[in-house]
């Protein structure tokens, strides 16, 4: 089977695949996870709110984006915004809103419905007599959340952000249906150049693979040792 299995156009190929690849990846990936994470705690505190209107609204939200393919939105911004902004804009021309914008848009999105639910859990697994001895020492609501209740339920959710994370990493490869360059990107564009699909795609999954375990693995170790010192 690897007979003929070309080695050297992965060595050749090493510096744009990480350089260029893997960094256009991991910025993506961190970026997405502050945005989805600090949009994800805003929708989390409205769902938790004690206006009902705005608890439907979060929740609304989360449950549609939760029931639509990333991909299909990655599209649907990509190619349909840029008229809607014409339309809202009266512009002569689609207004043009740019490959990197319409990822990061989408995935902030997303994770922002993910991340919330999460953090909603970390929020009502907090006892309820903390919050109300805070305000019973005369902190607002604001700062009850934000001196006692979120600072806990961030690190009672560590480890479960840190796996949504990880599904993130690799959920950006799906930018590639837009022509972006992450590493997946750079992977088929050296395959498609050189005629070596076997070796390159092979190699870019062994290499999710691998940074995918071994972030797994620390979260696991940092699991266990948030569970230690409780």
């Amino acid at each position: 089977m690897f007979t003929n299995f070309d080695f050297d156009v992965i060595r050749r190929s090493l510096a744009y695949l990480f350089l260029d690849g893997m960094t256009f990846t991991l910025m993506l990936t961190g970026l997405s996870a502050v945005g989805g994470l600090v949009f994800g705690t805003l929708i989390a505190l409205m769902r938790l709110s004690d206006f009902r209107v705005l608890g439907r609204i979060a929740g609304l939200y989360v449950d549609l984006i939760r029931s639509l393919p990333l991909v299909l939105v990655i599209f649907w911004f990509y190619f349909l915004v840029p008229y809607i902004a014409q339309w809202l804009t009266g512009s002569s021309r689609p207004v043009p809103v740019g490959a990197f914008t319409s990822s990061l848009v989408t995935f902030i999105m997303f994770e922002a419905a993910y991340f919330s639910e999460i953090m909603r859990a970390g929020i009502q697994s907090i006892a309820k007599g903390q919050p109300a001895a805070a305000q019973a020492l005369g902190l607002t609501y604001g700062q009850t959340m934000r001196y006692v209740v979120l600072p806990q339920a961030f690190r009672n959710m560590l480890p479960v952000l840190l796996t949504q994370t990880i599904v993130l990493f690799q959920d950006t490869s799906l930018v590639y249906v837009v022509s972006i360059t992450d590493f997946l990107g750079a992977a088929s564009k050296v395959a498609e150049r050189d005629g070596r699909l076997v070796e390159m795609y092979l190699f870019a999954a062994m290499v999710y693979f691998v940074i995918s375990c071994f972030a797994s693995f620390g979260v696991r170790r940092l699991q266990a040792r948030i569970a230690i010192v409780r």
